[in-house]
């Protein structure tokens, strides 16, 4: 992502900011401490975090700019995500 991308909501059709993040591991593709992403605006946050959830793959939801800060989850030396479209996994 350029350092002039917005980034944006991860939920179907919805071209929101994205103000969430919500941290993901499916146990049975990935490694424990693996992390996926999906971005959420304020409005898809808890729809996003429902359907992660009922699953048991939803491990974290973080406010984007504490994920981004240095030394953050998804800053500067935290865990690799992918941050994704929901409609994508």
């Amino acid at each position: 992502m350029t350092e002039d991308a917005t980034p944006i909501c991860s939920a179907k059709g919805c071209r929101a900011p994205a103000v969430w993040v919500l941290a993901w591991n499916n146990p049975k593709l990935h490694t424990p401490e693996r992390r996926k992403t999906w971005l959420a605006c304020e409005e898809h946050r808890e729809h996003l975090a429902h359907f992660l959830g009922v699953r048991g793959f939803l491990k974290d939801v973080v406010a984007l700019t504490e994920w981004e800060a240095p030394g953050g989850p998804g800053g500067p030396a935290g865990p690799e995500g992918g941050a994704g479209s929901a409609a994508d996994r």
